[in-house]
């Protein structure tokens, strides 16, 4: 193999179709873009959504406006006034109350539930929950069973002698007809790795145990030694703990005493005073006798000091 022998793989190259070079090109005069026309033109592009002059789809499709409740439950709605209606044209038959023993000497109140409300025509279907409205007038005892009833519906109702009952949905889980509610035994895993890992299960729930345990009981001790721990004093109080203790322990006063002693006469008061002048004038002549040899010393140093200038 020669270098000039090296060329691509067949079919992976394709040559650019050139239009516009003459007819034994194949793709003269109109190059491929039919005879006139939009796109025939430079520059007739048509936009993707374009769609030849029709209203376009974005327009055509209506709009999401306002606020759509998707949690909002339907109901079936019947007033008050359309049961009393079906009930004075006889729709309603009476019948005795559920569970009577014996025939009681009062008729039992005509019910009325979703089922019978359908066989008349006030209801259109039984997959929707029924809510019973107040409007209307009731004069017939009735016993209406519905999913939801209106302030206004219970009170007309029971106002006419009737009483109302109205289905609950259980929200827990109920036991199942024919058992006693005990939770069903584990079933034994068939394989050493089933049996792993339950018992892997197993530990893991009666460390998480432990663990609750334990934490129960230091919260328990941590509560109960603060409780046992005597409060403690505010700032004030000890500053004034403090002061209380300095006065009790300070010495009392001789003019304390003096005043506080009941049987001291004015006379001894008087003793102490004098003697306290005489000691008084007695220091201060001492004083006075001291500071005279001392002034006539430095007056003599004075005139030695002049005599020896001059």
């Amino acid at each position: 193999m020669k270098l000039h022998d090296l060329k691509p793989a067949p079919g992976s190259h394709t040559a650019r179709t050139r239009v516009g070079r003459g007819i034994a090109a194949g793709k003269g005069k109109t190059a491929g873009r039919g005879t006139k026309g939009q796109k025939a033109r430079a520059g007739g592009s048509i936009p993707p959504w374009f769609e030849g002059g029709q209203t376009p789809l974005h327009m055509r499709i209506p709009k999401l406006r306002g606020f759509k409740n998707r949690f909002k439950v339907d109901c079936e709605v019947v007033n008050v006034g359309a049961i009393a209606a079906a009930a004075e044209r006889g729709a309603f038959e009476g019948g005795e109350m559920p569970g009577a023993s014996s025939k009681p000497k009062k008729a039992a109140p005509v019910t009325v539930n979703q089922e019978l409300l359908r066989a008349v025509g006030l209801v259109r279907t039984i997959k929707k929950p029924l809510k019973i409205l107040g409007d209307g007038e009731l004069a017939t005892a009735l016993f209406v069973v519905a999913d939801a009833f209106t302030k206004t519906a219970i009170a007309k109702i029971e106002g006419a002698g009737g009483t109302i009952s109205i289905l609950e949905v259980p929200t827990e889980e109920l036991v199942a007809l024919g058992t006693d509610g005990s939770p069903r035994e584990a079933r034994e895993p068939r394989t050493a790795a089933g049996r792993l890992a339950a018992g892997k299960r197993v530990d893991a729930r009666a460390a998480r145990a432990t663990d609750a345990a334990e934490k129960a009981s230091e919260a328990e001790a941590a509560s109960t030694a603060k409780a046992a721990k005597p409060p403690k004093a505010s700032k004030s109080q000890a500053t004034a703990e403090a002061a209380d203790t300095a006065a009790a322990e300070a010495p009392v006063d001789a003019t304390d005493d003096a005043g506080s002693v009941g049987d001291v006469d004015a006379s001894t008061v008087a003793d102490a005073s004098v003697a306290t002048d005489a000691a008084t004038d007695t220091d201060t002549a001492v004083d006075s006798d001291a500071a005279g040899p001392t002034d006539a010393a430095a007056d003599t140093d004075t005139d030695s000091a002049d005599d020896e200038n001059a």
